[in-house]
This record gives structure tokens, sequence and C-alpha cells, in this order.
């Protein structure tokens, strides 16, 4: 299991498991979230989120279970557990059903969307997310959810000019990050 810092932190520092199959996706939201002063915890499927948070069934599955996490951003389209049946699993598990959870998708699909938010997902952001996009949750989270969502987010993108400029951005931004990761 690929674990980001586990180190103990401030009471008011936002602590986030990130989901996503891919190391590059991993590597920038983890890298956004840090940016926003927030603790992360990365792990690499929806079934190793279950283990960390211990809701696997398996009693001796996660150490980490005394760690406070108060969001939890995961990839929608992942192999074995989907984002959205982790969705699924964490509202009815009554342990961890009040944590905010966000659903990260490169797709733009509607009923996908009102999917996840019908189940209760706290936001469904687009890809490539952006620094915005955290600082908005971060501020969301912090304020315990009483913020308005703001209109220009990333939850519905209808314009296809408006999809291919971010696919641009989002395959620059994600060539820069790979090459900075092998790299380094």
């Amino acid at each position: 299991m690929a674990l980001g810092d586990l180190s103990s932190s401030s009471t008011s520092e936002l602590h986030v498991l990130a989901v996503d199959d891919s190391i590059v996706d991993r590597k920038v939201i983890e890298r956004l979230l840090r940016i926003s002063a927030c603790k992360v915890t990365t792990v690499e499927s929806g079934t190793r989120a279950l283990q960390y948070l211990g809701l696997d069934g398996d009693k001796g599955s996660s150490g980490l279970k005394d760690l406070k996490v108060n969001l939890i951003v995961t990839d929608y389209s992942m192999p074995g557990l989907t984002g959205y049946e982790l969705l699924k699993k964490i509202k009815e598990s009554s342990a961890f059903r009040e944590i905010p959870v966000v659903i990260m998708s490169s797709e733009n699909i509607q009923p996908r969307i009102e999917q996840c938010m019908t189940e209760g997902a706290e936001d469904f952001l687009l890809k490539p997310v952006k620094l915005a996009d955290v600082k908005r949750l971060k501020e969301l989270i912090m304020r315990g959810g009483e913020a308005e969502q703001e209109k220009t987010s990333n939850l519905i993108i209808s314009s296809p000019k408006r999809i291919l400029q971010n696919n641009f951005f989002f395959n620059i931004f994600f060539i820069i990050t790979i090459i900075v990761i092998f790299i380094a």
C-alpha cells in the first residue's frame, strides 16, 4: 500500500485520503493538496482505501485507524472497486458516513455525476483538478460544509472548446509532472 505522509500534525490541518489507480494522478492531487497545507495519505485502489479505513472486514488490516481523515478524494474509474462503489461503502459505514467524499473523473458524463451526487458525494471534479478546486474544497470542509459551491466550479463543463482546452492543459501538465517524477 502506497501511503503518503503519516506523521502527526496539528489538529487544524486537514487530512485527506487520496485514492487513484494512476500514479501520475495521485502525485498531482497529492502535490495540490500539500500546496494547500493538507496532510495527505495516498492509496492506489478502492480496496486499499477500505483497508486503510478498516472497512474491509479484516480487523487487523489497518494499524492507522486512529488517524482522523477529514476528506476522501477518489477517482471514479478504477479497476476492481470503482470510486462510486467506494463512495457507497463509505456512506454505508456508521463510522465514516459523515466524511465528505469527492469524486474525480476525466469524463464529463452527466448521469454519472448525478448518480454520485445522489449517493452522497460532496462534489464531483473534472480532471485535471486545479489548485483553485482544492482550495475551495478545503474551505468548504473547514467551514463544516456551509460554504456555497462556486459557479465557476469544475463540476460541469458543457462547452466542447473548454473540454479540448482543459485536455490540452491537462496533457501538458501531466507531461511536465512525469518528467519531474522520473528526474527527481
